[in-house]
């Protein structure tokens, strides 16, 4: 099964349960019509039914609570769920995690495990659960994903200017680490969207409303105990101090290019609201921080996904 973007690893914790943001990852990606009909047949069962009986909600009623939702505000749907279900204790949750993440090693799964992973041609790979064999399938490595390692949470925000990958590489670190990935550009208010379409540059008092609400996704991330990467350009220091206001913990990695590198992938570039025009306006505007780590973007995307993961410790 090829990576789904916007799907996460099942390792990945929303709160403190494991596999619950996949579950509504899938809700949402069928109701946008972006989730493949591989998975169409078991939305609501498996490891969805399971979930929704542990929490004690009926699945289609979680459906229609997390389509309601703010998009991204995985909290939201949580809350209603312990409110509708009954708050978990962190003992019981504790408990429900180790379950899930152990399912096929030495149970009575293990037989299916082993079939499907002979099904998938993976026979030989370090697969011991059910959880290791989708991230397997979906292009994953399961080691950086496994909630088991009990490593803090992490939070990395990739900064720079238009044509610097930042969507890319961000959605390639993302799939390689089970974590969620939330791009800049889906937290503007569509009066921005609408000026940068016509080629007008934003003012601060544009950026104020779309700096808020990335900072309150990362909030959220941080009260979910949540490992999350997002894209922003935040070319200034002041909208830096902004965006991370309040917020512990976060890597804030720049991602930097020479402008004729930068130019030429704008040009290339098809159905974006960016201009090429807009390209000089936002170097001269760029403040480059002291606290980032920097990348080169003229190496591939797979060298920089690697250089980020060495300088987390991943």
């Amino acid at each position: 099964m090829p990576h789904v973007p916007g799907l996460r690893s099942c390792y990945a914790r929303t709160g403190r349960l494991v596999y619950f943001g996949r579950m509504l990852d899938k809700i949402r990606l069928h109701a946008d019509g972006r989730l493949p009909s591989d998975y169409h047949a078991n939305l609501g069962r498996g490891f969805d039914a399971r979930t929704c009986t542990f929490l004690g909600v009926d699945y289609e009623a979680l459906r229609t609570q997390t389509l309601a939702s703010p998009p991204n505000d995985d909290e939201a749907v949580l809350s209603w769920a312990h409110t509708r279900g009954g708050e978990r204790t962190d003992t019981t949750c504790d408990q429900w995690n180790r379950f899930m993440l152990k399912i096929g090693w030495r149970d009575d799964r293990t037989a299916a495990l082993r079939e499907r992973v002979a099904e998938s041609g993976m026979t030989g790979r370090p697969i011991e659960t059910f959880f290791d064999y989708i991230d397997f399938d979906e292009d994953r490595n399961p080691v950086a994903c496994r909630a088991w390692e009990l490593r803090p949470a992490s939070l990395v925000v990739l900064m720079g200017v238009a044509g610097s990958g930042k969507t890319t590489i961000g959605q390639a670190l993302a799939r390689e680490l089970g974590w969620s990935f939330a791009d800049a550009d889906d937290f503007h208010p569509p009066a921005n969207v609408a000026k940068m379409s016509a080629g007008i540059p934003l003012d601060d008092t544009d950026r104020a409303p779309w700096l808020a609400a990335i900072r309150d996704h990362l909030h959220r991330a941080r009260r979910r105990d949540e490992s999350a990467i997002v894209t922003c350009s935040a070319l200034r220091q002041r909208y830096r101090h902004a965006l991370l206001d309040g917020v512990s913990g976060v890597t804030l990695v720049h991602l930097k290019g020479s402008p004729e590198l930068l130019h030429a992938r704008l040009v290339a570039r098809t159905g974006h609201f960016m201009k090429p025009a807009m390209l000089d306006s936002q170097l001269a505007t760029l403040e480059e921080p002291a606290d980032a780590f920097v990348c080169d973007v003229a190496d591939e995307p797979s060298a920089l996904v690697a250089r980020i993961r060495r300088h987390l410790g991943l």
